[in-house]
């Protein structure tokens, strides 16, 4: 039997035990996991001290060693963010709907678990935390795949966890940590689906693109985020800068922070130069020639650079003529993840709402929202940029499916 057949087969058993916790059960499992983050904090941060260490002499650049630390200040989140959880429903065992058939069968729509998730991310170690206590409390038994980067962290947050389901008489195996890291071990996760019912990746394009290519297990295709906010030429000014800067600079190596500003040519001159003067070198920016008559350049941007998820303090500047050419470029690079437009003009609003094809789409507020926390969904699995199943922030429904639950009192079909 193989690593990935062996944590298969100890999902595929301990997720029939997930299935039937009662709710009481899975938020008693939930607390003492926030319990045990506050009072182990000090060998989370030494087991992510670790990690970090490692990925300095490796030359990670700062803002993902950003996305790899944990403090004091972030583990407390990840305990508070366990405890929305506590609070929100159970998604399962909810009634969607019903009927009784002219013939006198009934036919319920309930929600159920998934099965076992297996989720490959990247070096955030506090995606561990999230998505195992999402999984679990939707009834699910998970497999996790984290970077090479981030493996000390994750051991220790995955043995919190695994502890937490066994004081509370629940298997260990609900969460496992696949601890090799190697590509060819993730490719046989990938491959697993004979335990696995369905696979989620978190993390960049080169990862996302990777699962969606080689997996046959159904995926959840997540993340990728190349963000834009538009300036119309009815923008308020000051509030565009704002904006812009909050969804560049709050944390520019998350998903839903922008890559790309546009800017419509009336007013081009004034925000441009504002802009580049609140900035004052902090942010790098690549952009079309007509920016460049208002602001230095390190470059003139290719289709590349527009495509580009730089997550980091890199920007695409380009001047358009109106909204139409906005909204046709942003359907043409957009990953369709989250979209702004900053405008005073209702019409305009409107109409980007309506023709963008993204999962969230905003109107005067920054795209750092997109996300379960702040959408009120507690954590979150990701940020599903496809149609099927699931699209935005996903929470705990996104986690469910459901069966058809029919009863009869001797029906035949004729």
């Amino acid at each position: 039997m193989s690593y990935i057949d062996e944590l298969g087969a100890n999902a595929k058993a301990a997720s029939k035990a997930a299935a039937v916790m009662g709710t009481s059960q899975k938020n008693n499992i939930l607390q003492t996991i926030a319990d045990m983050l506050r009072e182990n904090t000090a060998s989370i941060m030494e087991a992510n001290k670790k990690d970090i260490e490692a990925a300095e002499k490796s030359g990670m650049t700062k803002s993902l060693i950003d996305r790899l630390t944990l403090d004091e200040k972030r583990i407390s989140g990840m305990a508070v963010g366990v405890e929305q959880l506590i609070a929100l429903a159970d998604p399962v065992g909810i009634v969607q709907g019903g009927k009784t058939l002219p013939n006198g069968l009934t036919i319920i729509k309930k929600s159920v678990p998934m099965g076992v998730i297996g989720i490959i991310f990247e070096s955030r170690p506090n995606v561990t935390i999230d998505a195992g206590c999402l999984c679990l409390k939707a009834g699910n038994a998970v497999i996790l795949r984290g970077g090479s980067d981030a493996i000390n962290s994750n051991k220790c947050l995955v043995d919190i966890m695994r502890s937490a389901a066994e004081k509370n008489n629940a298997p260990a195996n609900i969460v496992q940590l696949v601890e090799d890291t190697s590509r060819e071990v993730a490719n046989q996760l990938m491959k697993a689906n004979e335990y696995l019912d369905v696979l989620i990746p978190r993390g960049g394009g080169g990862l996302i693109n990777a699962v969606m290519q080689n997996s046959t297990v159904p995926v959840i295709q997540t993340g990728e985020g190349n963000c834009h906010v538009y300036v119309d030429r009815f923008a308020d000014i000051d509030m565009a800068l704002e904006i812009v800067d909050n969804a560049k600079t709050q944390r520019p190596s998350v998903c839903n922070a922008i890559e790309n500003v546009l800017v419509h040519k009336n007013i081009a001159d004034g925000f441009l130069q504002a802009l580049e003067k609140k900035w004052n070198g902090k942010v790098a920016f690549v952009g079309d020639e007509a920016s460049g008559m208002y602001i230095k350049l390190d470059r003139i941007a290719t289709d590349e650079d527009y495509r580009k998820e730089f997550l980091d303090y890199t920007i695409a500047v380009k001047i358009v003529d109106d909204i139409d050419e906005a909204i046709a470029h942003i359907n043409r690079f957009g990953t369709g993840h989250s979209e702004c437009i900053v405008t005073e003009f209702l019409k305009n609003a409107e109409k980007f709402q309506r023709e963008i094809d993204a999962a969230a789409v905003y109107v005067n507020a920054s795209t750092r929202f997109t996300d379960g926390f702040e959408f009120g969904l507690g954590a979150e699995i990701g940020i599903s940029t496809q149609k099927l199943h699931a699209r935005g922030p996903m929470g705990l429904e996104a986690l469910t499916t459901y069966k058809y639950l029919i009863n009869g009192n001797g029906q035949i079909r004729g």
